[in-house]
């Protein structure tokens, strides 16, 4: 291992296990994340601004970050168009990996429409219903597959149709009508989700799109984009794997076992993770034989960690930035990785120990791991070669290494706007909506805030979550959480009944108790509810819009917030986008690399508020920005009257 920058463990998270494995890793010589981020200190300041443009060779350029410098690049371009450009392309990047997934579900669910994947099935016939309905789509008389055929070729039509007229079709049945016309009234309702990434790209070439603000509002558009690739995602997969519903399992690196083999999933894309999920139960009695008397344990990291929390109660090991940790407990014996999230650096810590590292993707490699190439017609024979290396791998542990950190949360995962429906219809069965929407007339929830986002070792990992958490809690704000953010709540106990009597305000814990008591729990529903991966959020939309149409209101009235305390990936900065232009007041906790060109800072914070009713709240201290959350709720209370 190479000579490591030396770092505070006790201050690099608030998540003991994640400062418990790195004061081993510290003591072992083995470089994590944490190590690395420090040893990139002083960072570039032209770059945290964005202004050093390397989009062609001339450069790159540098643009002075201090005062409003009238330098300029070689070609000409000023530090907003610059800085537009930069945050243009992020915002294309995070749309084109979102799509990429929902691409990948589409095809899926094409093929086996046509018959042509034994290995998968239509596990959620009434989710395929109701999407049908929703996408406009016959289904008297008709079997399942040819419901499904149509579902997947109006899907793929969203990356395909050329008539720039008509909005992307999930876009188009999934928001409320007015945001749809408000949005295509301003050019930022795309028709083709791979059209509108290829032409971010196009106009943010050299000699193109000049203008920071058009090059911005284009920003907008391909995040809308982003939104269509996640909403399709989530539904496809829904009805594919199941909707999930509420489960207790636990989080933390405590779920690791001893006496098992243990398989992580790590990543963002379910269609190989759901298949070694089932493999792993049929496979059990070989983990047996082969010396783990408790078979074989599932475990989950990043977002497929979310994806079979929710739909199986497979427990979460960690979110993103702790992923090389678990390898250190020298328990893990397999890592399956498929996309997005994934650090290159696995391989070189597996090095130190037994566990194998596979990459599964063809364009998600990793030198150093094992390649197993994943395709969809075979999926369980390539599960089952993947459980086999596991425990191949278990008979190759050094028990000596082995250090499990004794800690882990109970957490009640599995809600999105399917199951949280259920549960007020235990309330109310003939308008579920109604307890909510009296609740929040009341004052009992002055609001709802979404978290999502990433890890980011800029601050403290998972502390911002869990105080802005808390913080609204205690003012009546209920909390849903998808991604590292859910990961991250997950982990410090704010998925339990017990954080409910421990940290909400008293309207807040009324009404999650009377809710629980009607479903027929053991106790109140969590202060925070996990509504999945972070292509998950549009399960958040789904419900906002939900109440949005039940009210005759658009999604910029309603008192929601979206969190973002560790913002990190471009897939981030398209999520937040989306949510400030759908009409929500959405905080960053990681300053994006807009700083140095205050025409884009002020459009993204203050001008596009006119605009879409949304907009940007940049603030890095978690207290400062729990009360500017709470008082934008407040505005939005007192806008409608409340």
């Amino acid at each position: 291992m190479p000579d490591m920058t030396k770092i505070d463990c006790a201050t690099c998270s608030v998540d003991p296990c994640t400062t418990e494995m790195v004061t081993i890793a510290d003591a072992m010589g083995v470089e994590t994340a944490f190590h690395r981020h420090a040893s990139q200190n002083p960072r570039c300041g032209f770059g945290a601004q964005g202004l050093c443009c390397r989009i062609c060779l001339k450069g790159p350029c540098r643009i002075a970050p201090t005062g409003e410098s009238r330098q300029l690049g070689v070609c000409g371009a000023d530090r907003h168009t610059i800085v537009a450009r930069h945050m243009a392309r992020m915002m294309a990047a995070g749309a084109a990996s979102h799509s990429d997934h929902g691409r990948h579900i589409a095809l899926a669910l094409k093929h086996l429409s046509e018959g042509h994947l034994a290995d998968y099935q239509i596990r959620d016939e009434a989710k395929l219903m109701s999407v049908a309905a929703r996408l406009g789509i016959s289904t008297g008389g008709r079997d399942n597959a040819a419901i499904a055929g149509d579902i997947a070729r109006i899907s793929l039509g969203d990356f395909q149709s050329q008539d720039d007229s008509i909005p992307c079709s999930w876009l188009k049945a999934f928001l409320p009508a007015r945001r749809v016309e408000k949005l295509a009234a301003l050019g930022i309702m795309p028709h083709n989700i791979d059209a509108t990434v290829a032409l971010t790209m196009a106009r943010t070439h050299i000699g193109c799109d000049a203008d920071p603000a058009n090059v911005a509002l284009g920003g907008l558009r391909v995040a809308m984009a982003d939104l269509d690739g996640m909403i399709l995602a989530t539904e496809l997969s829904d009805i594919l794997f199941g909707t999930p519903a509420p489960v207790t399992t636990r989080a933390n690196l405590g779920v690791l076992k001893r006496d098992a083999v243990n398989i992580a999933v790590n990543g963002h894309n379910p269609l190989l993770s759901e298949v070694v999920c089932d493999v792993a139960a049929e496979m059990a009695e070989k983990a047996v034989a082969a010396g783990a008397p408790e078979g074989i344990n599932i475990v989950g990291i990043c977002c497929t960690g979310n994806e079979v929390m929710n739909r199986h109660g497979v427990p979460l090991a960690t979110n993103y930035l702790s992923q090389e940790l678990p390898i250190l407990t020298g328990a893990l014996d397999a890592m399956v990785l498929d996309v997005q999230c994934i650090m290159p650096s696995l391989p070189r810590i597996a090095e130190c120990f037994h566990t194998q590292i596979i990459t599964t993707m063809p364009h998600a490699r990793i030198s150093g791991a094992t390649h197993i190439p994943f395709r969809e017609e075979e999926a369980v024979a390539i599960a089952r070669r993947i459980v086999a290396l596991a425990i191949d791998a278990f008979g190759r542990r050094d028990n000596a290494k082995i250090h499990i950190p004794d800690l882990s949360q109970k957490a009640t995962v599995g809600f999105g706007a399917e199951s949280v429906t259920a549960a007020l219809a235990t309330v109310d069965p003939e308008d579920p909506l109604k307890p909510l929407i009296d609740a929040i007339t009341s004052g009992a929830i002055q609001g709802v805030v979404l978290f999502g986002g990433c890890n980011n070792p800029k601050t403290e990992q998972d502390n911002s979550y869990f105080r802005i958490a808390k913080i609204l809690a205690e003012r009546n704000v209920l909390a849903l959480a998808t991604g590292c953010g859910a990961g991250a709540l997950a982990k410090m106990g704010m998925m339990t009944s017990e954080a409910t009597l421990e940290h909400a305000g008293e309207g807040l814990k009324a009404v999650l108790t009377a809710i629980g008591a009607a479903a027929g729990l053991d106790g109140p529903l969590p202060p925070v509810l996990h509504f999945g991966s972070c292509v998950d959020n549009s399960r958040a939309v789904a419900l906002a819009t939900a109440l949005a149409n039940r009210l005759g209101v658009d999604l910029s009235d309603l008192p929601i917030v979206v969190s973002a305390p560790e913002c990190m990936s471009e897939k981030a900065v398209a999520i937040g986008t989306w949510a400030m232009t759908i009409g929500v007041p959405t905080h960053l906790g990681a300053v994006p690399p807009v700083t140095g060109a205050t025409v884009v800072s002020t459009l993204l914070t203050e001008t596009v508020r006119d605009l879409v009713g949304g907009y940007f709240l940049i603030d890095t201290d978690p207290v400062s920005a729990a009360d500017k959350l709470y008082q934008a709720i407040q505005d939005r209370r007192a806008a409608l009257g409340l």
